[in-house]
């Protein structure tokens, strides 16, 4: 289920931008549910957890998950929190974009195993993530082989983090560090959709019963 969910998340989610993305108008509403749930099951469960383990200054690599998203952003233009600022017009093939979407989702994949709570809102935060790239990248000059490939290889990242976490070695000594800051990286990530999605920064009744709705089915999972 860890390697198979997530890449259904982004199929989804191409999908949805593949037929019905112009019409689609609820986009906002998708990320502000995403964002709630994501950093509810952030702060309610995998927060405690890291700090239980009684690793000393675990809160350093935290922040730095903080600051390694914040970069990522200025290669990807924010595409892990639902905004692209990056030229249509551009017919070569995004590589950086591309490399900063990849070790996002690779990351956010190492704590998924065992944690099913965790594995639902990392996709529930794929779909529209996935939406938006999918639209994105469909309305530039790139080929469709490109765009595919581009969107097949950022579906696999994330189960792929979850192997390498579960069935090999190779993280045994840094998977707590790595947790730590994968969680940097959600906080950053979750609370951007929060404070960005309502326009013009005005109170929105509707998205905010949408973002009560993540934190009460993060509570009640």
């Amino acid at each position: 289920m860890n390697l198979l969910l997530p890449i259904l998340a982004v199929l989804i989610g191409f999908g949805i931008s593949y037929f019905l993305y112009e019409k689609f108008v609820i986009i906002n509403f998708l990320l502000a549910f995403s964002g709630s749930f994501l950093l509810s099951v952030t702060v309610l469960e995998f927060l405690p957890g890291i700090y239980n383990s009684g690793v000393e200054s675990i809160g350093v690599f935290i922040l730095g998950g903080i600051l390694l998203q914040i970069m990522l952003e200025y290669m990807s233009g924010g595409a892990e929190h639902g905004h692209l600022h990056i030229s249509k017009e551009n017919t070569n093939f995004p590589w950086v974009l591309f490399i900063s979407l990849c070790i996002h989702a690779f990351l956010e994949g190492v704590p998924i195993h065992g944690n099913n709570h965790l594995l639902y809102a990392v996709i529930i935060h794929k779909v529209p993530i996935a939406i938006i790239i999918s639209s994105f990248l469909f309305n530039t000059n790139l080929s469709k082989a490109k765009v595919v490939f581009f969107l097949l290889i950022f579906g696999i990242m994330t189960p792929f983090g979850s192997f390498v976490q579960a069935n090999t070695t190779l993280l045994d000594n840094i998977g707590i560090y790595l947790n730590a800051i994968v969680i940097g990286i959600f906080l950053h990530v979750s609370t951007t959709i929060l404070f960005e999605s309502s326009k013009d920064h005005k109170f929105n009744i509707y998205k905010f019963g949408i973002i009560v709705l993540g934190i009460f089915l993060a509570l009640i999972l």
